[in-house]
């Protein structure tokens, strides 16, 4: 009996060996970090949109298929020929940052698949960007309202990919090349709007000025009459009768002459004690 049994392990053995060679491959599966995966059974229900596999190690059935996806952040660049309002060619160079949306991977699988990027993310870009440049003249796209433009291409982009699973984290645009003469003529315009806003700011400066130092002559013309309403005659000859008197006190003091005139004040002679 013992000599039976141990055959039979042996073969259990081999044949348990033999089938983890052969199917190995097809079950086990390693999800790393910024990834997820969702199976498909080839035997049962098809694909299950529903169960999202995390990151480690899974063992399933080798009949079953793991799809994994990568859902970090990822970044693509776009070079693109665009018409104005005006119907000039401008050429500009955008940068865009997409990822699947993580609990969507398995509709994302079942109706486009894993080329997204093509299929979806950039023809809705090229698109968005399109329509919306179409509406700006050239100036405004190179200056004033470039990142209005941007914002509007990367919030439109944004709600048209997130009905197909895809989550846009933002659009760039890193630069805008114009034809030469019309870029010349934009910056002399700008260069003259910007030397019109610092004559008017001068002017605004000097007026100012000018009604700052209005007021302070009327604030000193104001003074002046007060003064001259206020310092009567009397009241100087009293007050230099009190500065008299302070200075009779002083122990320096020898004489005091008084003045002949009404309305001169006493002089006062002395020297040290």
């Amino acid at each position: 009996m013992e000599n039976q049994g141990l055959p039979r392990a042996m073969v259990v053995g081999i044949l348990a060996l033999i089938f983890i060679v052969l199917f190995g491959s097809s079950m086990f599966y390693t999800i790393e970090p910024g990834e997820k995966g969702i199976i498909f059974r080839k035997f049962g229900d098809g694909l299950d949109k529903e169960t999202i596999y995390g990151q480690g190690f899974h063992i399933i059935a080798p009949w079953n298929t793991l799809h994994i996806y990568d859902v970090k952040i990822q970044e693509t660049f776009e070079k693109m020929e665009v018409l104005s309002k005006n119907g000039l060619s401008i050429k500009i160079d955008l940068s865009y940052r997409y990822k699947p949306v993580d609990d969507k991977i398995g509709y994302l699988h079942d109706e486009i698949g894993r080329n997204y990027l093509e299929r979806i993310i950039k023809p809705e870009i090229r698109s968005v960007t399109r329509e919306v440049i179409g509406n700006y003249l050239p100036e405004e796209l190179y200056s004033t309202k470039r990142e209005a433009i941007e914002d509007e291409i990367e919030e439109t982009t944004r709600s048209k990919v997130a009905e197909k699973y895809l989550s846009l984290d933002a659009i760039l645009v890193r630069d805008v090349t114009l034809p030469q003469t019309l870029r010349a003529a934009i910056e002399q315009k700008l260069k003259q709007e910007q030397e019109s806003l610092e004559y008017e700011f001068k002017i605004a400066k000097a007026k100012k000025e000018a009604e700052r130092k209005e007021i302070e002559a009327k604030g000193i013309a104001k003074f002046q009459k007060i003064v001259t309403q206020t310092i009567t005659p009397q009241l100087l000859r009293w007050k230099g009768v009190e500065a008299t008197q302070e200075i009779a006190k002083s122990e320096n003091s020898k004489v005091i002459v008084i003045g002949n005139g009404d309305g001169d004040l006493p002089i006062i002679l002395g020297g040290q004690q």
